[in-house]
């Protein structure tokens, strides 16, 4: 038979060798730890203490078992400040996956602010294509996800953070193609670069070329945003990107948007949980700093 209240009068018992000290550190009546004690005793079939004039002391089973006792209250009162410090987000972990391009451009900002904030909360960043990461969610690997709109999955809730815009840019070799606007055909007449097939950019722009009757071949397929705007910047071709990843490069010069007589609808950016699953303290905070941030 276990009961946590005999156990934690026995340790009080123990450390003063007296049932009315152990009585007044509890806040309770002698009698309740003399009887406490005895229904003990009786429970394990063992004696604990023996009786003296001015007090009491263990037996050798007694002083066996306070070990025990001992170690265990050490385990529960660590164990509380544990969470304490969860509740406190002085500890935890965040554990959150994106893309690449979502980290850098998107989630990093955020997530040095949270860093600075809470400096006790371990960070678990997870990295992938939208897709893989959406799998990684759902098997319960990470606790949130920032991911390329749109998602239907009745095991997700997502909430809109932001809007993005595409555009394709090209480098000083083709800045003369921004003086008029280009077809989707015209886009095909130039060496295109994109992501690797399978990731979210990828399938969108495939699409928008699909619903003009067009195959896209592109000519260089690479794995990161910032290889593409390197290639582009270079002439190697057009580049497929999301707009505000290459603000700074476009307001120096370094690169050059082409014109569309259709333009590229608009994408959205949402963070995505499990349905009906509580988050973490620490993960819940953060989520609340993307939302905030998002409106």
């Amino acid at each position: 038979m276990f009961n946590l209240e005999w156990y934690r009068i026995f340790l009080q018992t123990a450390h003063h060798g007296n049932f009315t000290k152990a009585a007044q550190e509890l806040h309770i009546t002698q009698p309740s730890v003399s009887y406490a004690i005895k229904q003990m005793e009786e429970a394990l079939g063992l004696k604990l203490f023996h009786r003296l004039s001015k007090g009491v002391e263990l037996t050798e089973e007694g002083r066996a078992l306070l070990s025990y006792v001992e170690q265990s209250f050490s385990l529960l009162d660590a164990a509380q400040k544990h969470v304490h410090d969860l509740k406190q987000l002085t500890e935890g972990e965040l554990r959150i996956g994106a893309s690449d391009s979502l980290i850098k451009h998107l989630l990093l900002p955020q997530l040095n602010l949270f860093h600075k904030e809470y400096t006790g909360i371990r960070i678990r960043l997870s990295h992938g294509r939208t897709p893989d990461i959406i799998q990684r969610l759902k098997e319960g690997q990470i606790d949130c996800a920032v991911v390329h709109m749109p998602i239907s999955d009745p095991q997700l809730d997502i909430h809109n953070l932001a809007i993005l815009e595409d555009c394709f840019v090209v480098g000083e070799t083709y800045r003369e193609l921004t003086s008029r606007s280009l077809s989707a055909n015209d886009l095909l007449e130039l060496p295109l670069l994109l992501l690797s097939p399978g990731s979210s950019t990828r399938k969108f722009v495939e699409q928008w070329f699909a619903a003009r009757e067009c195959t896209v071949k592109p000519d260089i397929e690479l794995g990161s945003v910032d290889l593409l705007v390197e290639f582009a910047r270079l002439g190697f071709g057009a580049a497929f990107i999301t707009r505000s990843f290459v603000d700074e490069e476009l307001r120096s010069g370094k690169l050059f948007e082409l014109r569309l007589e259709d333009s590229l609808p608009p994408r959205s950016i949402g963070l995505a949980v499990r349905h009906g699953m509580k988050l973490s303290l620490a993960a819940d905070r953060f989520a609340q700093m993307l939302r905030t941030k998002g409106e």
